[in-house]
This record gives C-alpha cells, sequence and structure tokens, in this order.
C-alpha cells in the first residue's frame, strides 16, 4: 500500500475548509460600513467647541439639527437657509413637528453674536429649548444641554 498525494477516490469527502466565501462576505461587509458611517453625521460638519463636562446624550433620528459654520452660513439639516429667512424657516419646521428637539452645532472659531441671533430665531418659532453641542476633552462629540 502506498501512501501517495490525491490518492483516494474522487468520490470521498474533502477536510480542507475553503475560506474564500468568508472573505468576501467580509469585505462586502467592510464596504457596506465604509459607505454608510459617513452618513450617519447628521448637519454640516463643523469644529465644535471643548467642553469638560458634556453630557452624552443621544440624538434621535427626527432632531432639527442648526449648523453655523466659520464663515457665518447656517445650515439646518443640509440646507443653507439664509439668515434673513431661517426664523420663516424654523416656523415652518415647527409647524411640521412640535415636539422636535433642536441641536445646535456652532464652529468654535465664530462669533458669539451669531449664535445669539440663531438661538433668538429658534426662540422665535417657538422652540422651548435648544441643545448646544459640544465635544468632551477626552473623548468625541458630546452633549450639553442648555434652554434659550
Amino acid at each position: 500500500m502506498a501512501f501517495g498525494m490525491g490518492g483516494g477516490s474522487p468520490d470521498e469527502v474533502k477536510g480542507d475548509i475553503n475560506v474564500t466565501p468568508l472573505v468576501d462576505v467580509c469585505l462586502v461587509l467592510l464596504i457596506i460600513f465604509m459607505v454608510v458611517t459617513p452618513m450617519l453625521q447628521s448637519g454640516v460638519d463643523v469644529l465644535l467647541p471643548q467642553g469638560p463636562h458634556a453630557e452624552k446624550k443621544p440624538g434621535k433620528e427626527g432632531d432639527l439639527i442648526i449648523s453655523i459654520k466659520q464663515d457665518g452660513t447656517v445650515f439646518v439639516g443640509q440646507d443653507w437657509i439664509p439668515d434673513r429667512n431661517l426664523v420663516q424657516y424654523l416656523k415652518a419646521e415647527h409647524q411640521k413637528d412640535p415636539n422636535r428637539a433642536v441641536m445646535l452645532k456652532a464652529d468654535k472659531r465664530i462669533n458669539y453674536g451669531k449664535v445669539r441671533m440663531v438661538m433668538k430665531a429658534a426662540n422665535e418659532a417657538d422652540f422651548v429649548g435648544i441643545s448646544i453641542l459640544t465635544e468632551n476633552q477626552q473623548a468625541g462629540a458630546q452633549i450639553a444641554q442648555g434652554k434659550t
């Protein structure tokens, strides 16, 4: 009896594991996560101020995100809103859902007067409170709760 390579009948069960389908599935999942992850962030990307006592508060999908970029432009969600139309736009958003939470993302390099103007516009639109997003000094983006 000789022991040769590949000996045996063609009907024998092979003992090797084929990992190619597993690698294919893992690569597809990796690509999906790489595409979806940037979409999870709401609003426009701004450099948030740091706060030592920032509390983590989970945001909901229906929250109204107001972003103020360094150049002073105001975005509601992904839409640019001119300053003269901000109150009317926020009133329309309030009428859609009066219980909606409002979160303000202001660039830390901006003049506070612009932040105050946006908070006043949200107050005129009958939103009761506004959460101001800050970044925790030790971790990532966090939320500090504030009332207008």
